[in-house]
């Protein structure tokens, strides 16, 4: 490649919380190359939320925090944002400006059409068009998101899945203009977590050997669908289901609601715990026999990735990239029917059945290590950045 100067790319993604976008953007910003130049810009996170900072400060990234790029919408905040953003792109000149999820893109693509940026990228980490909002809200949405992707250079989706809702059904923005490149972790402490944490993890946890341990790990928001998973609890409570021990790792809006619902499942013993939220979770998952999501509206399942790596047996509705993540009857199983009952029944037979779970926990490194690794994603983000480049004649 022949450059005289660093290739500046400006990375802003919506907050700084735990989940897939910051140990994406937190890769791309630190292992992209010597020859990228990045600034990473980002909010903070919103009430309830724990801060993902230290991911950041694991890897040595040193971003740029604007307190005034609120999830929410907030005309007087969103302007003082979009307004730094500007700021931010006139003195650092980047060329290319690749935002994650929907307020990074709203305000730092426009930041980037005005200010003329060779290219502009954003990745959908998920999308807001079903199971968020109402219909009139969800339609407004999707108006503001195709008229972003008409000024965008490409759109990062990250699941072949999350391509066909964002060109096929929801028609967000044209397939020729929409590259599929799935996220990227640090996936080699969950594949060495068993054997360096279980029994120790068990114990603390007050886990009898015979039990089995089943964790759902995600926001507590209604889209992740927390009280689908406790109807499943109590029907599995029903059904005699008695060697399991539940545990919900996260928090939210929807904290208290949670704890009402499990004060009433506790009631003659505990069943369910809740863990907020766990910072080291190779370790938390080593302990671990099973990992459920029940969410509504999914882009790329961050939990069941790392439960794969760690050779974890998992659970989940059939929602958005899913089935692009979880190899169905090999990895773990796929309810197909929003059902609870049919979920229980699926959960009890992994619970009941120690045999089947050793099965589908054989597969799970194999199936994730290199295609969720951040090295994959660095690789294919690069070819990607330089193929565009070539393009605008930046590079030759």
């Amino acid at each position: 490649m022949n450059v005289e100067r660093k290739i500046r790319v400006l990375r802003i993604i919506n907050r700084f919380n735990i989940g897939g976008p910051t140990y994406n953007a937190a890769f791309l910003t630190k292992f992209l190359g010597n020859e990228y130049e990045t600034i990473l810009v980002g909010g903070l996170p919103e009430e309830g939320e724990a801060d993902s900072l230290f991911i950041l400060d694991k890897y040595d990234v040193k971003p740029i925090l604007l307190k005034e790029m609120t999830r929410e919408p907030n005309f007087y905040s969103d302007r003082k944002a979009y307004k730094k953003i500007r700021e931010i792109i006139q003195k650092f000149k980047p060329d290319i400006v690749h935002t994650h999820a929907a307020k990074a893109g709203a305000l730092g693509r426009r930041a980037a059409a005005a200010e003329n940026v060779p290219i502009i990228l954003h990745t959908f980490h998920g999308h807001v068009f079903h199971s968020y909002f109402g219909k009139v809200k969800t339609l407004i949405f999707k108006k503001i998101e195709r008229r972003l992707a008409s000024r965008s250079t490409g759109i990062i989706a990250i699941s072949p899945e999350q391509k066909r809702e964002l060109t096929k059904i929801h028609s967000i923005v044209e397939p020729e203009k929409v590259e599929v490149i799935p996220l990227g972790f640090d996936l080699k402490p969950f594949n060495e977590g068993k054997k360096k944490y279980r029994d120790a993890v068990r114990e603390e946890l007050g886990l009898k050997p015979n039990q089995v341990a089943v964790a759902i790990v995600g926001r507590l928001v209604p889209i992740k669908d927390h009280d689908f998973f406790l109807d499943v609890v109590e029907l599995l409570l029903k059904m005699q289901v008695r060697k399991a021990k539940f545990f919900i790792v996260g928090d939210g809006s929807e904290k208290s609601h949670i704890q009402e619902r499990m004060k009433f499942i506790n009631r003659k013993r505990e069943v369910v715990r809740l863990m907020s939220w766990v910072k080291d979770m190779a370790r938390f998952n080593a302990g671990m026999d099973v990992i459920c999501l029940t969410s509504k509206n999914e882009g790329t399942p961050v939990s069941l990735i790392e439960a794969q790596a760690g050779n974890i047996p998992v659970i989940s509705t059939d929602v958005g990239g899913v089935k692009d993540t979880i190899r169905n009857l090999e990895t773990g199983i796929i309810v197909k029917e929003r059902r609870p009952e049919l979920y229980a029944s699926n959960l009890c037979d992994l619970i009941n059945d120690e045999q089947r779970r050793t099965k589908l926990s054989q597969n799970g490194w194999n199936h994730v290590g290199q295609k969720f690794h951040y090295t994959t994603l660095v690789t294919n983000i690069d070819a990607y950045y330089k193929r565009l480049l070539r393009m605008k004649g930046i590079i030759k």
